[in-house]
């Protein structure tokens, strides 16, 4: 048995999605948490003082002493992570309780033109040398390799589990039901209107999902629709998704994702890269929002079969393999 430190991306967020990612990586990696000792640690969050790690050491021994630190997924990493309020919120100062971090599908933003000297330095500190990183894309997995670092880009977790014969027991026809999502913090009055509107005009019953606080504001900025508000924490939005018959439209991404887990007929509208490139590598059921008006009911109405191809299962079977559990 291992003492394995997960650094948690979903702890101190607004963003559900992170939960999403998190709760992925126990669905899809059972190995890891069938045979070790698991410790969660805030990735958001400042850690402990130098004073404090001085005066208790003991107290932080598994922090800095584990067999094994994962970093799980999300845009942890930045091209330039002299940042504010970085995602991983580390610093010179306390970048030692982070030393020997492995990558578990995780993405880098890109906020500068190249990775900067600071950045190169923070990350000598943190990041494992020895282990294979996982990546959820090719240009971080790029970025990483040319800093002197051996990765492999196995996807985002959430998307570990979707094999041929799991598509096949998502419905190829539309339902009765659907549940819709919106982004609060990157509003398009004009089609997400229309996107309510048309969900309308085809479902007898419509529920609403805020993945954060701001998604309900904002629904109720774009008029007064007769929908169901679903609590907005992730046991009621899996709740929700267990019902018989349930599609999901809608513009955050790992709740699409999250609903296609639950074998949902799913369509993701696209409002940035993130979905578009998904949907180029993976062939996620996604469309642009501004296309909203031209494709959105015919696929409602149409007869679709979900295939995610572009995984690599061997691939991310051999990331796994290096680890002695």
């Amino acid at each position: 048995m291992k003492r394995v430190l997960l650094l948690d991306t979903s702890v101190a967020t607004q963003n559900i999605g992170d939960e999403i990612i998190n709760d992925s990586i126990r669905m899809n990696w059972t190995e890891l948490y069938e045979r070790n000792y698991i410790c969660k640690f805030p990735t958001h969050t400042p850690p402990y003082s130098w004073w404090q790690q001085l005066l208790v050491p003991r107290k932080l021994d598994l922090l800095v002493n584990s067999d094994y630190k994962f970093l799980c997924g999300t845009n942890a990493l930045y091209t330039n992570m002299m940042r504010p309020l970085p995602q991983w919120n580390i610093y010179p100062w306390n970048a030692s309780f982070f030393k020997n971090t492995i990558l578990l599908g995780v993405g880098a933003g890109i906020n500068s033109k190249s990775v900067n000297l600071y950045t190169k330095l923070l990350y000598n500190k943190v990041l494992n040398k020895n282990y294979i990183h996982s990546t959820r894309d090719e240009f971080t997995k790029k970025m990483l390799e040319n800093m002197g670092y051996k990765a492999l880009n196995t996807g985002c977790p959430t998307l570990w589990g979707f094999t041929d014969e799991f598509c096949k027991k998502i419905p190829t026809e539309k339902n009765k039901k659907v549940l819709f999502t919106l982004t609060g913090y990157q509003p398009d009055f004009e089609n997400d209107k229309l996107m309510i509107e048309i969900l309308c005009n085809n479902y007898e019953e419509i529920y609403f999902w805020p993945q954060t606080p701001t998604d309900y504001d904002y629904l109720r900025k774009l008029g007064d629709f007769d929908v169901k508000i679903v609590t907005p924490n992730l046991y009621a939005y899996d709740k929700i998704l267990s019902l018989n018959g349930i599609d999901y439209v809608g513009n955050r991404l790992h709740g699409g994702i999250r609903a296609l887990q639950h074998a949902c007929r799913s369509l993701i509208i696209a409002i940035d890269y993130r979905a578009e490139n998904m949907s180029k590598q993976y062939r996620l059921p996604v469309i642009k929002r501004e296309n909203i008006g031209i494709q959105l009911d015919s696929f409602i109405n149409s007869s679709y079969r979900t295939q995610i191809t572009g995984l690599n299962f061997d691939l991310i079977k051999k990331w796994k393999e290096q680890f002695d559990f």
